[in-house]
């Protein structure tokens, strides 16, 4: 078994009364690519959200290669490696499309870019950034403003933004959404490349069962915020009570 890259241990939230995750815990595998399933509102992005930081964990511990991140910023845990895409676009819009992506190398890369040696770091922050924009077949729109991109151009961007950072752990909250068919296989074929490297571990929240079959290699169930299946693919989908009770006797029929 791949190593351990992170791990959450009875992780839990809270808001009032309601319990949205409710002691999840779970590892996660280098080289793994793990599908998170579950019917509206069962917790999928919610657990994202506690993992990345962007929501306060009410009990339990989120841990990266064993250091305990429960507590740490979103910036921390961006720098420690956990790279997250989010359902919605969440990019500058007034910039174009080579200065988000320039934004984002150069802030993977730190602070060695000093005010001494400023045209040089520009020009290999450029290059870097347009190596990863064709990556995504958008080189041609690198002038663009965000703001003049059509919808499913705006998700290539925000991965081209993920790929920058370069994390351990790929988040990805249905990457695919809102995205037409000529454009959807372009982000899948990334997540494909991702995949493949054996030093990353990528999450995948996502509702189409034709890209959870292709690209996951186990997928886990959640169900009013708890854990209810875990497993590889054919096994969990061949379950009837995952299938019926957990996303739906029509999705289940697909």
């Amino acid at each position: 078994m791949p190593d351990v890259t992170l791990e959450t241990r009875d992780l839990t939230v809270r808001f009032g009364g309601h319990v949205a995750v409710d002691h999840v815990s779970c590892r996660f595998h280098a080289g793994e690519l793990t599908a998170i399933v579950g019917p509206n509102g069962a917790g999928k992005t919610t657990y994202f959200n506690l993992i990345s930081g962007q929501i306060p964990v009410s009990e339990g511990t989120v841990l990266l290669n064993g250091n305990d991140l429960t507590r740490a910023t979103v910036p921390a845990r961006t720098l420690a490696g956990i790279g997250r895409a989010f359902q919605l676009t969440n990019l500058f819009p007034d910039l174009t499309v080579l200065e988000n992506l320039r934004l984002v190398v150069q802030a993977h890369r730190g602070p060695k870019f000093s005010l001494f040696s400023r045209a040089a770091a520009h020009e290999e922050l450029t290059e870097a950034a347009q190596v990863i924009l064709q990556r995504v077949r958008l080189d041609t729109m690198a002038d663009q403003v965000v703001t003049a991109l059509s919808h499913g151009d705006q998700r290539k961007l925000e991965v081209a933004m993920l790929i920058a950072l370069d994390p351990q752990i790929y988040m990805f909250d249905e990457p695919t959404a809102g995205m037409s068919a000529d454009e959807a296989p372009v982000v899948l074929d990334l997540i494909a490349e991702i995949k493949a490297d054996t030093s990353r571990t990528v999450l995948l929240v996502e509702h189409k069962m034709d890209v959870i079959r292709t690209l996951a290699d186990r997928i886990i169930v959640l169900h009013n915020g708890a854990l209810v299946a875990d497993g590889p693919p054919a096994e969990v989908m061949g379950s009837d009570i995952v299938r019926e009770a957990y996303l739906g006797k029509e999705i289940a029929d697909v």
